[in-house]
């Protein structure tokens, strides 16, 4: 007779990105006030006390769900390989990214949604989030000021400012698609409308950019 297999040992790192992955699609789905605990823990295949053990509540596991998503989009952008392009060009790069980024991760604008109908309650009390943000208008400082030097760039553009617009831009449509396709009779969501916004955002921000803009 086999002996029984000895049981399976705990691993919390593995189940820390389980109920983190599951968390992530439940409050995009449904919202924070209409996301539950039970929903999340039953699709990590997590105990409930577990779930609490490791995150403490509803309000704290949002906050690590938030926090980790802007930790995936900065790490990917500081990632970019922009330095071997003129600075023009390398801002266009990040318009691309930007989109790209949220078209692959359709639950990170959803979070944010969420948290600005909250008045970004989380991320206020967050203790990592100035940090995980910390290069990002660095970067666009920098391709800023080397735009001047190399003249593409116009010498007054704020990077807070040039950060938002590129954002925005893309936020705003596929944030509101859907309204937007049955208004105008239009599918916003196929892939040639998504190629045919990008395309107006490049011309949209390049234009903007320009050294020699009048």
């Amino acid at each position: 007779m086999k002996s029984p297999a000895p049981p399976r040992k705990r691993n919390p790192g593995e189940s820390r990105q389980r109920i983190l992955d599951a968390a992530a699609r439940h409050f995009g789905e449904a919202g924070f006030d209409g996301a539950r605990v039970d929903v999340i823990a039953r699709t990590a295949r997590i105990n409930k006390q577990l779930l609490y053990h490791y995150f403490g509540n509803k309000d704290a596991l949002f906050t690590h769900v938030l926090e980790r998503a802007y930790q995936q989009l900065r790490e990917q952008e500081s990632a970019l390989n922009l330095d071997g392009l003129p600075a023009d060009e390398a801002i266009l790069a990040l318009v691309n990214f930007t989109w790209k980024f949220y078209l692959s991760h359709p639950d990170f604008i959803r979070l944010l949604n969420s948290e600005n109908q909250m008045q970004a309650r989380h991320l206020k009390r967050s203790r990592r989030i100035a940090a995980i943000n910390a290069q990002h208008l660095k970067i666009y400082r920098a391709l800023i000021a080397r735009g001047q030097r190399e003249k593409t760039v116009r010498g007054d553009l704020d990077p807070l400012q040039l950060s938002i617009n590129i954002a925005s831009l893309g936020f705003f449509y596929l944030m509101n698609r859907h309204t937007l396709s049955t208004v105008f009779k239009s599918d916003l969501n196929s892939e040639r409308m998504r190629r045919k916004r990008l395309a107006v955002m490049r011309d949209v921000i390049g234009r903007w950019i320009r050294a020699d803009r009048k």
